[in-house]
């Protein structure tokens, strides 16, 4: 069964990307620490064993970084946008759309180093015996999904950016009668604590 990973991306401009860290980096920092975990992000989806690797960008393709990438990729990433809508629709339609193509489908952000392609791995391999796998994060939202059918109530009507974003998310599944996997959790990049977690000379 094959299968298909996501990237969620927003392009790393300076004052639009990882805006919550300006205060302790400016908005070239940030934007600098957002390219780098993009970069981070596509390497580990590439050698992860998925089929089909696509980066899927707000709010357009444009950004240089984007065109650098699909060119060292060799042509095994795939560029798309996310269109309209809330996170929740984005989420929603690009899975749908590759569960079109693929037995199963992944989607990651790219705030948490933690996701390497071990855990990709992994989580690619639980789709095999469970109905949905989850990669939840400490502040307690998930840093990737993976389903085998097209789930839309995981994703409408959810108060995004909250603590309680796996939480209701859990339920929802308990509610549907559906199984799902969860491993260990990882931290997301977002505020100025949250720096402690990055890898070792990543903000040199």
């Amino acid at each position: 069964m094959s299968s298909a990973l996501i990237i969620f991306a927003k392009a790393p401009f300076a004052g639009l990307a990882k805006t919550r860290l300006i205060p302790a980096l400016g908005p070239e920092g940030a934007a600098a620490l957002a390219e780098r975990m993009l970069r981070h992000a596509v390497g580990q989806a590439l050698i992860s064993g998925c089929e089909t690797v696509e980066l899927c960008v707000t709010p357009d393709t444009t950004h240089p970084a984007f065109a650098r990438l699909v060119a060292q990729s060799g042509g095994g990433l795939l560029l798309s946008e996310q269109g309209a809508g809330d996170l929740g629709q984005r989420m929603d339609r690009a899975i749908t759309r590759a569960l079109q193509l693929h037995g199963r489908a992944l989607l990651m952000g790219t705030d948490a180093p933690g996701l390497n392609a071990t855990v990709l791995r992994a989580a690619d391999v639980a789709l095999g015996s469970h109905d949905a796998v989850f990669v939840p994060a400490l502040d307690g939202g998930y840093a990737l999904v993976g389903l085998t059918h097209p789930q839309s109530d995981f994703f409408v009507d959810m108060v995004w950016s909250t603590p309680h974003v796996m939480a209701h998310t859990r339920a929802r599944m308990q509610a549907a009668g559906l199984r799902w996997a969860e491993l260990d959790p990882v931290a997301d990049i977002d505020e100025p604590p949250d720096l402690a977690h990055l890898p070792p000379g990543w903000l040199q």
